[in-house]
Parts: C-alpha cells; sequence; structure tokens
C-alpha cells in the first residue's frame, strides 16, 4: 500500500504561475528521489463551512486560493529517505515560496485503500 505526503495551502490568487512554476520545478525533484505521482489541485469550489472548512484551516483571504496536493511514495520507508536527501538538495536552497509557508498543513498518510 502506497505512503502519501499531503498539503492543504492558501496561495494569492495573483500568484498562480509562480505557484505553478514553483511546484513544477519541484515535482522533478520529488520524481528524481522515488515519488511515484505529484499532484497540484487548484481550488475551483471551496465553499464556507458552518463548523469547519478548507478556508479557514488554512486563513485564507479573499484573494487567495486553497491548493490541495499531494505525493504518492511507494512506502514510508521511501519517502523518509527522499525527504532526508531533499533537506541537502540544493535546488531547495534559497527558495522563495509564492505563498506563506506558515499557513501550509500538512502531514503523512498510510494508504488503506487503493483502486
Amino acid at each position: 500500500m502506497s505512503y502519501i505526503d499531503a498539503m492543504v495551502s492558501a496561495v494569492p490568487t495573483a500568484n498562480k504561475d509562480a505557484y505553478l512554476k514553483h511546484v513544477q520545478r519541484s515535482a522533478e525533484v520529488f520524481k528524481e528521489y522515488g515519488a511515484l505521482a505529484v499532484v497540484e489541485a487548484w481550488g475551483d469550489d471551496v465553499p464556507k463551512g458552518k463548523e469547519t472548512d478548507f478556508l479557514r484551516a488554512v486563513k485564507a483571504q479573499d484573494d487567495e486560493t486553497v491548493v490541495l496536493s499531494w505525493i504518492i511514495w511507494k512506502d514510508r520507508a521511501t519517502r523518509d529517505v527522499a525527504w532526508e536527501k531533499m533537506m541537502d538538495e540544493p535546488r531547495f536552497k534559497d527558495v522563495e515560496l509564492p505563498f506563506d509557508g506558515k499557513r501550509l498543513i500538512y502531514g503523512g498518510f498510510n494508504g488503506i485503500l487503493e483502486r
């Protein structure tokens, strides 16, 4: 069963092109280090909820779009080795993020169903 890194972030809508360039470069590195797939999904129908929602989770402003991202790995061991190597990856040094990284939500998840 695969292992998944999932992220939710708020990206300034005006930065969509810069964000896409950033994640395209990042995806190349992730794939080099063993990622099976890298997916970026730009929010299109992200409603406000009564109790919780994606917008509040990342404190999205009116001029920001919620982005859902995930990286699929063969297993956690592959992911852990990759992330350790990427900590010293020169292509990730001094990168200016096109969004507020402090509001990024992320976590690793063990797959329990794939069809």
